[in-house]
């Protein structure tokens, strides 16, 4: 994908989504349907609700992306979170699809020390297994975490080997978030090849500078230049990954899109 036609947005608040794409110049943006560390779905905090924004959106000639909430955790052997979290993945997704969202960006989830990692993995494809969605279910990897299920590539690797085998598997993309990448310990010379040859595809890329080392496994994202990522690898995973842009940086965002845009031009 040319440089010059890599979409690139930010995550911005949806009551003024539109607004906030034009201050800041953004070809897309990402946005939270409801309360990130809540477990409740209310009506849609936009004027004119899911149909205007839908409209707004495709008028604006936007690309609209959905994160879903913090909260979610599929992949956890404990059933008191593992069917919460299916039942709010399903509440995203039908509301995802009512906006035209493009993508929903789940976090991969984790199992706890007591687990086998193999239980995550198929909790995973029970999940999407049962997901009734025509809208792509896009897997983010994470920073932290021994028990996660999409920090390390041989986790990722596991994970698609049972997505694979869910009804709606094909229908799963993947997210790469360059902050996580680096806390996580993958190479960024070579992480989005190696993604992409795990997963066939990447879907969305979340560019972030990271405010810690590499492999610290602390999710701190900060402004580009601002970060210990050294530029020129923040600027080629992302270029390698040929995927459209989310920054999820901090405050104004405006520089951050800028300054991309220049580097990919």
């Amino acid at each position: 994908m040319v440089g010059s036609m890599v979409k690139i947005g930010a995550h911005v608040d949806l009551t003024d989504a539109i607004g906030a794409a034009k201050t800041l110049g953004a070809d897309a943006v990402q946005v939270f349907l409801s309360d990130p560390q809540a477990w409740k779905v209310p009506d849609l905090p936009y004027e004119g609700g899911a149909e205007v924004l839908r409209a707004d959106v495709a008028a604006a000639g936007l690309d609209l992306y959905v994160h879903a909430p913090y909260v979610i955790n599929v992949a956890s052997t404990n059933n008191r979170i593992r069917i919460p979290s299916r039942k709010l993945l399903q509440q995203i997704m039908d509301g995802a699809s009512a906006v035209g969202a493009k993508g929903v960006v789940v976090h991969g989830g984790h199992v706890t020390a007591n687990d086998e990692p193999a239980k995550g993995f198929d909790n995973w494809r029970k999940a999407i297994d049962a997901l009734e969605t025509d809208v792509p279910v896009l897997i983010e990897n994470t920073a932290g975490g021994d028990y996660s299920m999409a920090r390390r590539l041989e986790r990722i690797e596991q994970l698609w080997a049972a997505l694979t085998t869910a009804n709606g598997g094909d229908n799963v993309g993947f997210t790469l978030d360059t902050c996580h990448a680096w806390a996580g310990g993958l190479d960024l010379a070579t992480a989005a090849d190696q993604v992409r040859a795990i997963t066939g595809r990447i879907d969305l890329v979340h560019a972030n500078d990271s405010r810690d080392v590499a492999g610290s496994g602390a999710d701190r994202h900060i402004n580009f230049g601002k970060g210990l990522i050294p530029e020129e690898l923040l600027v080629g995973v992302i270029a390698a990954a040929g995927a459209p842009v989310i920054c999820e940086t901090k405050g104004d965002m405006a520089p951050d899109i800028a300054w991309l845009r220049e580097r990919l031009g």
